[in-house]
C-alpha cells in the first residue's frame, strides 16, 4: 500500500499531533506522517514529533510581520519539498489565508472542538456550557475560507454533564478528539471521503 505523505501543522504542545502519528504506525493505516510544521520556535510538539522520529521544520510567522501569504508561501514551499499530499491541523493558531486554503483545497483538515456548526470560534467549551447544550463534541472537516465552516469528515457526540466545568468538559473532549482526527484521516487518506462541490464526499 502507497501511503499518503502527510504534514501536521501545530503551534502548541501537539496532543492531537501525538494522536495522529501513533495511529499511523499501524501497518494498514493509509498514511504517514512525514513532517511537524511549527510557526513557533517554542512549540512542545516539536520535541515530541522529533522523538517519534517524525521530521520537524519551523515557520516562524514573526519573521513575515504583517504579510500572512508570505508566512504562507515560504510554508507552502516546505510542503512541497518535502511531497506533502495532506495537510492536518492541530492547534495551529493562525488564520489561513484564502490563496494557501485554495492551494490545498480538498487536502487540508482541521479539527474543531465542538459539534459544528454550533460554537464556531474560540471557547468552545465554556459557551457549550453557558448556552445549556446537552450535547457537545468535536467536528473534523475540510477546510475552507470560512472559519470553521468547511465541508464535515467525521463527528463524535459526548453527554454534557450538569456538573460539568469548562476544563472537565475540555478533558472529555480532547479524548474525543485523539479518536476522531486519525480516523478522519484514515477516510481522507484512503479517498474515500473527498471534497466535491464545496461538501464532503463519503461515498
Amino acid at each position: 500500500m502507497v501511503k499518503k505523505r502527510v504534514a501536521i501543522l501545530i503551534s502548541g504542545r501537539g496532543s492531537n499531533m501525538a494522536a495522529l502519528i501513533e495511529a499511523a504506525k499501524v501497518d494498514d493505516y493509509p498514511a504517514e506522517i512525514a513532517l511537524v510544521v511549527s510557526n513557533r520556535a517554542d512549540a512542545a510538539g516539536l520535541s515530541r514529533a522529533r522523538d517519534q522520529g517524525v521530521a520537524t521544520a519551523l515557520v516562524d510567522h514573526r519573521n513575515f510581520g504583517e504579510d500572512r501569504e508570505a508566512f504562507e508561501r515560504a510554508l507552502d514551499e516546505i510542503l512541497h519539498a518535502n511531497r506533502i499530499e495532506i495537510v492536518c491541523l492541530a492547534g495551529f493558531m493562525r488564520v489561513l489565508t484564502p490563496w494557501f486554503v485554495g492551494r490545498w483545497s480538498g487536502r487540508l483538515l482541521n479539527i474543531h472542538p465542538a459539534l459544528l456548526p454550533h460554537f464556531k470560534g474560540l471557547d468552545t467549551h465554556r459557551r457549550a456550557i453557558a448556552s445549556g447544550a446537552k450535547r457537545h463534541g468535536a467536528t473534523v472537516h475540510f477546510v475552507v475560507a470560512e472559519i470553521d465552516a468547511g465541508p464535515i469528515i467525521a463527528q463524535e457526540a459526548i453527554d454534557v454533564r450538569d456538573d460539568d466545568t469548562e476544563a472537565a468538559l475540555a478533558e472529555r473532549v480532547l479524548e474525543v478528539e485523539h479518536r476522531l482526527y486519525p480516523r478522519a484521516l484514515r477516510e481522507v487518506a484512503a479517498g474515500r471521503t473527498k471534497l466535491t462541490a464545496s461538501r464532503a464526499d463519503n461515498g
